[in-house]
């Protein structure tokens, strides 16, 4: 009779916590790979400000319409502006293409730092969690796994090098093998590629949590990055910005650029509609 890994680790460890991340990360690789299309909302909050984003993801790069900054929608001209800007994208051909490898690349590095997950750490136990909005599945059960470096990884490459200074928790659905939480703090400085050479410093901070959008799809609903360091161990860096993706809607699976752009333009304009009359709302 078949025991799904969920009842196995609710029972006792006979499924070791390191097996049960390999499944899921597998899993969450070919889920990646799926090729599903999704319309949402973006705001990213930095330094600088937050910026909110009507987002859709293409065949040909993702588009994102700028339509709030710091939490106030923006006026007709800025409006204006940013639809010129994506229309002479999706007439040009380079640009498209340049788009698309730099997300090719991003995707790239972080498949490369989850694949290396089940190897570069320990994993032990640490109790469940239920999820909740914009983690997992409202209700569900999930494992808790706290990590720590596995001493006998060796990092491939630089941009898995930033493994061996981390540590916190993860939480898995077990029963659909995702990741619907990853946590970590770096406990010590370490060196890290990224196409450039340099360090990140001690007590830098990495959060990702991940949620049911509906129909079984997950998507990555909040990242927290907040790291200091040095590049070409002379040039400060700081990385400090906070995420959140919300109101998942689907979209056609062959939807060119072209034709996200018109989708953004759509739902922007009724947004447009209405905020004559929540503006006057005071």
């Amino acid at each position: 009779m078949a025991v799904t890994a969920a009842a196995v680790a609710s029972e006792a460890p006979s499924i070791a916590p390191a097996d049960l991340v390999r499944h899921t990360v597998e899993n969450e690789l070919k889920q990646s790979a799926n090729g599903s299309k999704f319309m949402f909302c973006d705001m990213k909050e930095t330094v600088h400000g937050s910026q909110t984003k009507l987002m859709v993801e293409t065949r040909d790069a993702m588009a994102g319409l700028l339509i709030a900054v710091n939490g106030k929608p923006i006026g007709p001209k800025m409006r204006e502006a940013e639809v010129s800007r994506l229309e002479r994208m999706a007439q040009d051909p380079q640009a498209l293409q340049r788009k698309r490898k730099q997300e090719k690349e991003d995707e790239a590095r972080v498949n490369r730092i989850v694949k290396a997950m089940p190897d570069a750490f320990i994993y032990e136990p640490d109790g469940t969690e239920l999820g909740a909005p914009g983690i997992g599945k409202p209700g569900d059960e999930l494992l808790r796994l706290k990590f720590r470096p596995n001493p006998r990884y060796d990092p491939p490459s630089r941009t898995e090098q930033v493994l061996a200074g981390m540590q916190g928790y993860i939480l898995i659905d077990a029963n659909r093998n995702r990741i619907a939480k990853i946590d970590g703090t770096l406990f010590k400085d370490v060196s890290f590629g990224w196409g450039i050479l340099g360090h990140l410093d001690k007590g830098g901070h990495f959060l990702v949590e991940q949620a049911d959008v509906g129909d079984g799809h997950w998507e990555i609903s909040h990242m927290s990055l907040d790291f200091t360091g040095k590049i070409l161990l002379f040039k400060s860096l700081k990385i400090q910005s906070n995420e959140i993706a919300s109101d998942f809607q689907p979209a056609p699976p062959d939807l060119t650029f072209a034709q996200g752009v018109d989708l953004l333009k759509k739902h922007v304009a009724e947004l447009a509609e209405n905020q004559p009359h929540n503006g006057n709302q005071k």
